[in-house]
């Protein structure tokens, strides 16, 4: 693949012509063409459709042609990832953030929230500090904040330690540090002052997420409701009126039919369209019948793909440390030294869309739900998760098994 170089001090706007078989919006366009102008999509449809004439510029701009059966899809929208490449971004080190985050650009994850886990306090403000001055760069979106407010009795990963009951003061902190880029935060329902936390985080614009939740059905309904309803009225430019559920089966009990529990609340929620449940289909945390079950029950628009990824994402076995929790990878798999329990995942977004497409969902579906429905939750869908005029030069091309054949983000060819 030959690209042009941006130049360093020409104010020239840099264009890309790229064609292959655009899969955007949930929509397959062979013999598609993307024309780029800087950072921006200026065209993205059927080739025949586009005129350079039309377009100022694109007369003399070298096409990068990709054959029909490579796909140019947006750029992925990774709202829960706590590193990769050996970068951890619950431990706060700036140089292994970015590590990680560079990785993950390259990898085609174009747009990700830095995900942090349940840690003291001190831990959480010097994360968020972080995190906030690498939002500011354009490196990430925003930061997810995995508890602390968690159930001990589903707290998988989490350290037990750290845990505690919902307390307003400490949250309040927490999202005054964040400076309006805290976009998530996981938390159980069932925990005395829940429901005076999701108010808190609604009015400030947070999206709450459930999970790490030994709730019941009518506990875990009544807390996206309202958690719906806290965001509607907060009324928030930019911030989309739906909760997520955190990696849905995983961190809450098993679905029962004498006790349904969360996971029979969050279908059904996500069903009717009022909330969204985000999916771990990495071949570990799920298995691939039941990725494709909840893809049939509720629809792509309602489901989120996530990696839930840790440092040893894109490396081989071995140890690792999710926040201050030592981990091991084997054939991999991590597990937590300490209880053996899964703790996080090793697989790439790119990696989640092609096993999810193995499921069984259709590959239109698999890409909506990492590009189109994350950037939805975030409320950017005005700016990324799209392959439309306007939008932001975030893409990815892949050739028909589904491996890594180009990375452009911010129009910048990165991979």
């Amino acid at each position: 693949m030959t690209v042009p170089d941006r130049p360093v001090t020409s104010s020239a706007p840099v264009r890309h012509l790229i064609t292959g078989t655009i899969v955007s919006d949930g929509v397959v366009i062979e013999d598609g063409l993307v024309a780029v102008e800087d950072d921006r999509i200026a065209f993205a449809g059927p080739a025949a459709e586009f005129h350079e004439a039309a377009f100022e510029g694109f007369e003399e701009t070298p096409r990068t042609d990709f054959p029909a059966e490579r796909y140019i899809v947006p750029g992925f929208v990774d709202v829960h990832c706590h590193g990769g490449n050996g970068g951890d971004f619950p431990g706060a080190d700036e140089s292994s953030a970015r590590k990680a985050i560079d990785f993950l650009h390259r990898s085609g994850t174009t747009t990700l929230l830095a995900s942090m886990v349940t840690a003291p306090r001190e831990d959480l403000l010097r994360g968020i500090e972080l995190f906030v001055r690498l939002a500011d760069e354009g490196l990430v979106a925003g930061i997810h904040l995995e508890g602390p407010f968690l159930s001990h009795a589903r707290c998988g990963a989490q350290n037990p330690a750290y845990l505690l009951e919902p307390d307003l003061d400490l949250m309040t902190e927490l999202v005054e540090a964040a400076a309006g880029k805290l976009a998530t935060m996981t938390y159980a329902p069932e925990l005395p002052g829940a429901a005076a936390l999701v108010d808190l985080m609604t009015f400030h614009g947070v999206t709450p997420s459930l999970g790490h939740t030994d709730c019941d059905d009518a506990t875990a309904a009544a807390s996206l409701t309202a958690a719906r309803e806290g965001l509607e009225s907060a009324g928030f430019d930019g911030v989309s009126s739906l909760p997520t559920v955190t990696h849905l089966f995983n961190g809450m009990p098993p679905m029962h039919h004498r006790s349904p529990g969360p996971v029979a609340a969050s279908l059904r929620t996500a069903q009717e369209g009022k909330a969204v449940v985000e999916l771990i289909a990495d071949g570990t945390h799920l298995d691939p019948s039941t990725v494709a079950t909840v893809f049939q029950l509720v629809g792509a628009a309602n489901v989120v793909l996530v990696t839930d990824s840790m440092a040893a994402a894109g490396l081989s076995d071995g140890n690792y440390m999710l926040g201050p929790s030592p981990v091991t990878v084997t054939d991999g798999v991590a597990t937590l030294d300490a209880t053996g329990s899964i703790a996080g995942g090793t697989a790439t977004m790119l990696d989640v869309v092609r096993r999810t497409v193995a499921a069984g969902v259709g590959l239109a579906d698999a890409v909506a739900s990492a590009t189109a429905v994350p950037a939805a939750v975030l409320g950017l869908s005005d700016e990324l998760g799209g392959l439309r005029r306007g939008l932001r030069a975030d893409l990815v091309v892949v050739d028909k098994e589904l491996q890594l054949a180009g990375v452009l983000r911010n129009g910048d060819w990165l991979a």
